[in-house]
C-alpha cells in the first residue's frame, strides 16, 4: 500500500465547516444515556443462544489465582502463570466457554479488524498459523480454546457464571469472591479482564419493546431464526423476510453483506455512516508464514505496528495496511521540513492535511463503489479519520448495489421509534419480519456498573470510593490499598486501542513476573504504595490528555456521543510518550526485579 496515493486539492476552512455542520446534526443531550441495557431491559433477549447453562453445585475451594473474565485477557494471564509453573488457576466467565466478546459476536461475518498476526494472541506459543490476514470469529473463537486446552485452564474455569463480590479478607490474606451460582471460594491473587466492551447495549427508543416481529442483538445472533450458521452457511430462512438493521459501526459493515445475500429486503438505518476503507483480505501463505514464523516474531511483529502510532520513523511496515497507511503519510510529510519547524502547531497541521487527503479518498471510494449516486453521498463519512473506530471490508459498500437492499439514512437523526409493525424514520413506518440491532456494547459507564461488583480492598474500602472522581493506579495494573489485585485493561497504560490484545499480553507478562517473585520470595502481599501510584498519576497527566475524547468529532463512543468526558473520564491516559514507550518502560521495570513502586509483605 502506498503511502501517498492521491493529494487532492482540499479547502480545509469549507471542510471543518462541514464536519461541525454534520457533528451538530447529531448532538443529543442525553449522550450515552439514549442507550439501555440489553441485560436489563431485556432479559429475554440476552441469555445465551450458544450453549445451555449447565447444572453444577456451588464452588467453595480455594486456588492460587482467580481472574474475572474469559477473554483474551484472563486466557493471557492464565497461560502466562501456567508457563511460570502455577497450576492452581481459575477463570470464571459469564459465557459459556472462553472467548470474551469473541464468544458473543458470531454475528455472520464477524472477523478481527486488526490484523490476524497481531491480534490473535499467543500464536507463537501455540503454534498456529491464521488462516488469512483477518481472521472470521469461528477461527478466533477456536483458537481462544485452543489456548485453554493447551495450558489446562479448562481444569478449574467456571462458566456461565458472574461474579457479584470480591472482598479482601485482612486476617487470612485472601480474596473472597462470590458469584450468582452459589459460589463462595478464596484466591490469592485476583485478576480482572471483564473487557472494555462486553455489555451488549439497545438504543433507548420508544416503542422497542412493542414490536410483535423477531428482534435480536447481533452479539446474540439467532440462527435458529436467520438459518445459517457462524461458519458461513447461508442464511436460508430470511428469502421470504424484510430485515431491519439499526446501526453502521463495525458490527454492521461486517454483517450487513452476509444478511444482502438471501433476505428478501434488507433495510440498512443510518445515524452516521463509518469511513469504511479496502481491506484487502487474502489468505495467508504456510511457505512465507514458515519463513516469518521465527523465535520473537509475534512480539517484533506487535511492536513494529505499534512503532507506526509515535513520533519514530520505523524502517519497515510489517502489516502494512490501513491502520498504518495514516502514519506513513505523516512521516512522508514530515520528511519535506526541516527538523527546526517540528512545532506542536506544525505537526497538527500536517496531521490534518495527511487525514483530510485519506478521508478524501475514502469518501471518493464510496462514490466508485456504490452505483446509486445519493446513496454513495450518504455512505460518505465527514469526520476526522480517528472519530470514530476506522472500518475496512471490502464488500460492504457494494453491498448496496443489491436492489433488495436499502440504505435509510436518517440524516444524524436515527431511528425515532418502534412499532408493532416495523421502524419509523423520518416519519416513515417501514414494517419488517425482523429488527437487529447492531447498537454495540456500553463504554462510558462506571467499571462497577459494567462488571456486576465493586472491589472490595483493604479496611472496607471499595474501589468506586478509592477512585472517586479520578482513576489511579500504577501502570493501570495495580492500585494502592488493593492487595494481590490486578486490572488488566489499556488505560493508564500503553492506552493502544488499534490493538487492544498487546496491552494485555503485556500486562500478562508483568502479572507473571510479580507472582513469580513473590512466590518465590514466600511473600504475601503486594500493592503499589500511595506515593508510587501517585507519582504515576501525575506523570500521566503531563501528557497531552485523551486525543479520542475530542468533542469536534460527531458523536461516537469515543468522546461519549459528543458530550465529552466526565471529571473521572479524563484519567483514561496512556503514557506521554505513547504506546510503544510504555512497552519499553514496563519491560525494563519488570526485568530489572526490583519492582519499583511495589510494596511487599
Amino acid at each position: 500500500m502506498s503511502a501517498v496515493t492521491f493529494k487532492p486539492e482540499i479547502d480545509k476552512d469549507a471542510l471543518r465547516a462541514k464536519y461541525a455542520e454534520e457533528r451538530d446534526k447529531r448532538l443529543r443531550n442525553d449522550a450515552s444515556e439514549q442507550y439501555i441495557r440489553l441485560e436489563s431491559e431485556f432479559e429475554d433477549l440476552a441469555a445465551d443462544p450458544y450453549l445451555p447453562v449447565q447444572e453444577r453445585a456451588p464452588v467453595t475451594d480455594h486456588v492460587t489465582f482467580a481472574f474475572v473474565g474469559g477473554g483474551f485477557a484472563g486466557l493471557c494471564v492464565g497461560a502466562r502463570l501456567k508457563q511460570a509453573g502455577f497450576d492452581s488457576v481459575r477463570l470464571i466467565d459469564k459465557g459459556g466457554d472462553f472467548g470474551g466478546t469473541w464468544y458473543w459476536n458470531r454475528y455472520p461475518g464477524a472477523q478481527c479488524d486488526t490484523a490476524s498476526m497481531i491480534y490473535m494472541p499467543l500464536l507463537e506459543e501455540t503454534g498456529h498459523m491464521p488462516s488469512e490476514k483477518y481472521a472470521h470469529a469461528p477461527e478466533i473463537r477456536e483458537h481462544c480454546a485452543r489456548i485453554g486446552t493447551q495450558f489446562g485452564l479448562y481444569e478449574h474455569a467456571l462458566f456461565h457464571t458472574q461474579v457479584t463480590g470480591l472482598e479482601w479478607d485482612q486476617d487470612a490474606q485472601v480474596w473472597v469472591v462470590e458469584t450468582n451460582r452459589g459460589d463462595r471460594f478464596t484466591a490469592k491473587y485476583v485478576g480482572m479482564g471483564t473487557g472494555p466492551l462486553h455489555v451488549a447495549k439497545l438504543p433507548g427508543l420508544p416503542g422497542i419493546e412493542t414490536f410483535a416481529g423477531k428482534s435480536f442483538h447481533t452479539s446474540r445472533w439467532d440462527y435458529a431464526y436467520t438459518g445459517g450458521t457462524p461458519e458461513g452457511a447461508p442464511m436460508d430462512k430470511l428469502v421470504d423476510k424484510r430485515v431491519a438493521i439499526i446501526g453502521t459501526g463495525a458490527t454492521a459493515v461486517q454483517c450487513v453483506p452476509k444478511v444482502a445475500r438471501t433476505a428478501q429486503e434488507l433495510l440498512v438505518f443510518q445515524r452516521t455512516p463509518s469511513s469504511v476503507d479496502a481491506r484487502n483480505n487474502e489468505p495467508i501463505d504456510a511457505d512465507w508464514f514458515a519463513d516469518v514464523a521465527v523465535e520473537g516474531w509475534q512480539k517484533a511483529w506487535q511492536e513494529n505496528f505499534t512503532s507506526h502510532f509515535g513520533m519514530g520513523f520505523p524502517t519497515e511496515d510489517l502489516v502494512n495496511d490501513g491502520w498504518t497507511d495514516i502514519s506513513k503519510r505523516l512521516r512522508a510529510a514530515l520528511k519535506e521540513v526541516p527538523p527546526a519547524e517540528w512545532t506542536p502547531e506544525k505537526m497538527l497541521a500536517l496531521f490534518e492535511d495527511a487525514d483530510n487527503a485519506k478521508m478524501e479518498e475514502i469518501r471518493r471510494r464510496a462514490e466508485t463503489l456504490v452505483e446509486d449516486e445519493a446513496t454513495a453521498q450518504d455512505l460518505q463519512a465527514w469526520y476526522r479519520q480517528l472519530c470514530k473506530r476506522p472500518c475496512f471490508h471490502d464488500e460492504y459498500l457494494q453491498a448496496f448495489n443489491r436492489p433488495s437492499t436499502k440504505l435509510i439514512h436518517t440524516d444524524g437523526q436515527g431511528v425515532e421509534r418502534i412499532t408493532e409493525k416495523g421502524v419509523v424514520a423520518g416519519g416513515v413506518e417501514y414494517e419488517v419480519d425482523c429488527i437487529i440491532y447492531a447498537s454495540g456494547f456500553e463504554v462510558w459507564t462506571d467499571f462497577e456498573s459494567r462488571t456486576g461488583f465493586d472491589p472490595v480492598g483493604r479496611d472496607g474500602q471499595k474501589l468506586s470510593e478509592h477512585w472517586g472522581t479520578e482513576m489511579r493506579t500504577l501502570h493501570g495494573l495495580q492500585m494502592h490499598g488493593f492487595p494481590n489485585a490486578f486490572l488488566v485493561q489499556a488505560t493508564q497504560g500503553a492506552a493502544f486501542i488499534a490493538n487492544y490484545p498487546h496491552n494485555l499480553v503485556d500486562h500478562a507478562d508483568t502479572i507473571a513476573a510479580i507472582v513469580t517473585h513473590m512466590e518465590g520470595k514466600g511473600l504475601s502481599t503486594t500493592e503499589p504504595s500511595a506515593e508510587a501510584e501517585q507519582k504515576w498519576l501525575d506523570f500521566l497527566l503531563t501528557g497531552r490528555g485523551n486525543a479520542l475524547s475530542n468533542t469536534e468529532c460527531t458523536p461516537g463512543y469515543y468522546n461519549n456521543e459528543g458530550k465529552g468526558l466526565r471529571e473521572r473520564d479524563k484519567y483514561n491516559l496512556g503514557h506521554p510518550g505513547g504506546a510503544l514507550a510504555f512497552f519499553h518502560h514496563i519491560a525494563a521495570w519488570r526485568s530489572s526485579g526490583a519492582f519499583e513502586g511495589l510494596e511487599f509483605e
